[in-house]
């Protein structure tokens, strides 16, 4: 999946694959939207991280923060 960048945004591999997990994964809670604004602000926030190892924190982070209690 693809998304279409907002300005200031940040968009690669590891926010496109996580947005597809992560959407399978809460979709039935929460917006599409919410999945990739909060999937995208992640990866902002992880910028200064190894390449290697962001998909796995992006994907990580963005779960933590789309469902804190772990339900």
């Amino acid at each position: 999946m693809t998304l279409a960048l907002l300005p200031g945004t940040v968009s690669d591999a590891s926010v496109d694959q996580a947005v597809s997990r992560l959407v399978v994964e809460f979709g039935q809670r929460l917006d599409q939207q919410v999945v990739v604004g909060v999937v995208r602000s992640c990866r902002e926030d992880l910028s200064g991280t190894p390449a290697d190892a962001l998909p796995e924190l992006v994907e990580r982070l963005a779960r933590y923060r789309l469902d804190p209690a772990g339900d």
